[in-house]
């Protein structure tokens, strides 16, 4: 099967100017964030640029936030890692899992016209029967340096684009794809030229120093809901009211007794339906 999404294809369809110009296709590979993390610690004349792009077309080992697996047929999603090089103060790492889910909401909606929003911290989900549904997972990782500086940073992304329903993988937290929400294929390449457009936006608003933290926040269903923090197949550790999150993307939640947690890293689910 030919993909659309090869080097040629790509780099005759890209809207951003610096980010993708450097793309590299290949059709399958273990973890799109492994291989791109190993070419920069490799250094040398192929020393990848800010903005260089690593995609495959079935990824072996894909994995999500706390190491959990990330599955998708051949030739079905966007399976992505972008590099970046921020010269900013370490704390900030975390902007750009926020503007990520921002550009990744903002693409799907222009390309589709599908409503979207975010899961804490790291899902983009879309509402289907009454129910909250992932579609995209983000995973950051970054290098910092003796003085608290980003070195660089690895953005994974992986959008179920066109997987059907009865191959959508099994998760923990129901997953769906955009064709199934939309009920027709969507463009992978015609998407991934808008993702990566509206990921250099945003992250060209906040190397200017604009935080983008109040507009995630305001996308976040998490927020305002009562949540149950743990991890999965253990006990719950707390109970309460998401009240939002801090500047740095922790969420901040209240338990019965009124006493306010920060909560960094841990599995945190709506009550209910997740309606």
């Amino acid at each position: 099967m030919r993909s659309e999404l090869t080097e040629p294809s790509v780099r005759s369809a890209l809207r951003s100017k610096w980010i993708g110009r450097s793309y590299q296709y290949l059709e399958r590979a273990g973890s799109t964030n492994d291989l791109l993390k190993k070419q920069v610690k490799a250094g040398g004349v192929n020393h990848p640029a800010a903005g260089a792009v690593l995609l495959t077309d079935f990824q072996e080992q894909g994995r999500g936030r706390l190491d959990r697996s990330w599955e998708a047929p051949a030739y079905s999603s966007l399976l992505f890692s972008v590099l970046f090089r921020p010269d900013w103060p370490a704390n900030r790492l975390s902007w750009l899992t926020m503007l990520a889910g921002l550009a990744v909401v903002e693409a799907i909606e222009k390309e589709t016209g599908l409503p979207l929003l975010l899961k804490w911290p790291n899902d983009v989900v879309i509402k289907q029967d009454g129910i909250w549904h992932k579609v995209c997972g983000i995973l950051l990782e970054g290098s910092v340096s003796a003085a608290q500086r980003l070195e660089y940073a690895v953005l994974g992304t992986g959008v179920n684009v066109n997987i059907p329903l009865e191959q959508l993988p099994p998760t923990v937290h129901p997953a769906s794809s955009l064709m199934v929400a939309l009920g027709q294929r969507v463009s992978r390449l015609s998407l991934f030229a808008e993702l990566l457009k509206q990921l250099e936006r945003c992250y060209e608003a906040a190397d200017r120093g604009e935080s983008p933290h109040q507009l995630w926040n305001e996308h976040l269903i998490t927020v305002g809901g009562h949540v149950d923090v743990g991890r999965v197949g253990q006990a719950t550790l707390l109970s309460g009211i998401a009240e939002g999150t801090d500047e740095w993307g922790q969420l901040l939640v209240r338990d019965d007794d009124g006493q306010l947690h920060t909560i960094a890293a841990a599995d945190v689910t709506l009550r209910g339906i997740l309606s």
